[in-house]
C-alpha cells in the first residue's frame, strides 16, 4: 500500500498557473526571465503563484502542479513525491519528479522558444524539487530558491559538477520549524557548503512557513540573479 494513488510523475501543461495570461506565453516566453514555482506537500498549484506580485516585475512565473495526489485526510492536495522517512525520502521518487519537471521546461522550450534564464522556487517538498532539479542539470538554472525545504540523501547526476559550479542557492527556514526534522537540515546544510554558494538565511516566527521578509529577501536575490543573469544557451533535452 502506497501513501498516493498511481499517477505517472507528468507535469499537467493544463494545469500550470501562470504570472500572465495563456494568449501572450508564444509573445513573452521567448527571451523572458522564467520562475518554475513548487508547492509543499498537500498544496496546489495556485497556492504559492500568490508570492508573484512580491517579485521582481520582469520575470514570468509559472506555478506547477505536483505529479501525485495526496492521501486523505488531504482533499485537493498534491505531492511531488511520496513521504517515506520524515526529511529522507526514496530518493528515486524526487529523481523521478525531477525528470518530469525538466520534461516540462523542455516541452515549454519546444512549443514557444528557449527563456534567457530559468530559477527555481520551492516550498517543503518543492524546496527539495528546486535542489533537484539543481542536481540533474546545473547548467539549466540561473539560481535555486529553497525555502523551509532540504536536500535529498544520496548522489545525484550532477554533484561533482556542482563542487566546482558552486551556483547560487536561497535557503531561508525557521530554525524552529516543526516539520523538517533536524536531521534533514544537517544534511543540507552539509551538501550547500560543498556543493553552491548559499545564502542561509533564519526568520525566526516562520514556523512551517513563509514571512513578508522572507519574500522581501527572495526578491532581491533573484534581482542579483535571475534578471542579472547572461542568456542562457539551449538546454539539452532532459535525459
Amino acid at each position: 500500500m502506497t501513501d498516493f494513488s498511481p499517477t505517472q510523475p507528468v507535469i499537467d501543461d493544463r494545469a500550470v498557473v501562470w504570472s500572465i495570461p495563456r494568449d501572450e506565453l508564444a509573445a513573452r516566453i521567448p527571451g523572458s526571465r522564467l520562475l518554475v514555482i513548487m508547492h509543499g506537500y498537500g498544496s496546489h498549484e495556485a497556492d504559492l503563484i500568490s508570492l508573484a506580485p512580491h517579485l521582481p516585475g520582469d520575470i514570468v512565473c509559472a506555478s506547477l502542479r505536483a505529479p501525485l495526489i495526496a492521501p486523505a485526510p488531504i482533499q485537493n492536495g498534491f505531492a511531488w513525491f511520496q513521504i517515506g522517512a520524515p526529511g529522507n525520502p526514496e530518493p528515486s521518487g524526487v529523481d523521478a519528479a525531477a525528470r518530469g519537471v525538466l520534461a516540462w521546461l523542455d516541452g515549454l522550450t519546444s512549443a514557444y522558444g528557449s527563456p534567457a534564464a530559468v530559477s527555481t522556487l520551492g516550498f517543503s517538498q518543492g524546496g527539495a524539487m528546486a535542489l533537484q532539479l539543481l542536481r540533474h542539470d546545473p547548467h539549466r538554472f540561473a539560481s535555486t530558491v529553497n525555502l523551509s525545504g532540504f536536500s535529498i540523501s544520496g548522489e545525484a547526476p550532477a554533484d561533482d559538477e556542482l563542487e566546482t559550479l558552486r551556483p547560487r542557492v536561497f535557503w531561508g527556514r525557521d530554525e524552529r520549524d516543526p516539520i523538517i526534522p533536524p536531521s534533514a537540515v544537517a544534511r543540507t546544510a552539509t551538501w550547500l557548503e560543498t556543493h553552491a554558494t548559499a545564502d542561509a538565511r533564519l526568520y525566526p516566527g516562520a514556523g512551517h512557513g513563509i514571512t513578508g521578509d522572507e519574500v522581501s529577501d527572495v526578491r532581491g536575490f533573484l534581482e542579483q540573479t535571475l534578471l542579472a543573469a547572461s542568456p542562457a544557451a539551449d538546454a539539452p533535452a532532459a535525459g
